[in-house]
């Protein structure tokens, strides 16, 4: 045995020693173990078996498809978010490499409207969508998820209430004043359309759950609580106005113009007023508001 087998060796002792184990148990397994291969690895065969079409029309696949692929960049940017929130300490480098990967996936998203905006058809996509009422894609989880990973509630209120919320106001009534209620409830009567009911049947809970653990684990509070020489680090600022605008104005503004084109003056799936509820110069998302001038939020979403 040479040296180097003689150091893999006392590293396994030491690693399964630790949790209570036999190396040689462990040394046999591999014996008979099948060595790996990419389709038991990687699952393709499960995955691309996900795609189930509900219409005739050849684009629905497109359609399908890209929101598949938007729900898996979704989880590796949640999957990165996490583990800042989840790190006790945090150094200006790591948070900053953190959210220029998030940054990165945000980046390929906002560029990738191209392949929905320029590869339907609008006579197939205006057939297909009847069938997708009342689903929207305003029924993602897990965006609204990164939203609570990114910023204090304060920052997702809808603007009209913030005043009256603080950080002591119960969950369920602060979901009730979300941003996003908007797009779900009649302005006159106040009252849930199907979207929002669905939604919030299959996940109320989960998101109050959410809502509470990221209380104190999101980017934004994690920031705050920083030493004063880590948050003035510049590089991490820029980072975190990066992100804030390119997921709040850059990919919003890119799905908003992808519906534009298809849609018109039509309402969404869902039945929303969708240009509203999407615009930023609206709802004005804001992840990090006090990292921007006074200008530059009074004029937010106002340049594209």
């Amino acid at each position: 045995m040479n040296e180097n087998q003689t150091d893999i060796l006392e590293r396994l002792n030491a690693k399964y020693k630790a949790i209570d184990q036999n190396t040689t148990v462990h040394l046999e397994g591999l014996v008979w173990s099948n060595p790996i291969t990419y389709w038991d690895y990687i699952l393709p065969d499960a995955l691309l078996s996900l795609q189930i079409q509900r219409t005739t029309q050849p684009d629905e696949m497109v359609f399908i498809m890209y929101h598949q692929i938007n729900e898996l960049l979704f989880k590796m940017i949640l999957w990165e978010i996490n583990q800042v929130g989840d790190s006790k300490e945090i150094s200006a480098p790591f948070f900053t490499e953190k959210l220029r990967r998030v940054s990165r996936y945000f980046d390929m998203l906002a560029s990738s409207f191209d392949i929905m905006g320029n590869g339907m058809e609008k006579e197939q996509y205006m057939k297909f969508r009847n069938t997708l009422t009342p689903a929207s894609g305003f029924q993602s989880l897990q965006y609204r998820l990164i939203e609570f990973a990114s910023t204090e509630l304060i920052n997702l209120i809808d603007f009209r209430f913030r005043k009256s919320i603080d950080r002591n106001t119960p969950y369920e009534h602060a979901l009730e004043h979300l941003y996003w209620q908007a797009a779900g409830k009649d302005h006159s009567t106040g009252k849930k359309n199907t979207l929002l009911t669905n939604f919030e049947k299959k996940y109320k809970q989960e998101i109050l759950l959410k809502m509470e653990h990221y209380n104190t684990r999101n980017l934004w509070t994690k920031f705050k609580e920083l030493p004063l020489e880590v948050k003035n680090d510049q590089n991490l600022i820029n980072a975190m106005r990066h992100y804030d605008y390119t997921v709040n104005v850059t990919w919003v503004m890119a799905h908003y113009n992808a519906a534009g084109k298809y849609l018109g003056n039509a309402e969404a799936t869902g039945g929303s007023d969708w240009r509203k509820y999407m615009h930023p110069k609206y709802q004005r998302r804001i992840f990090f508001p006090e990292l921007w001038s006074t200008e530059e939020l009074e004029n937010w979403g106002n340049d594209v």
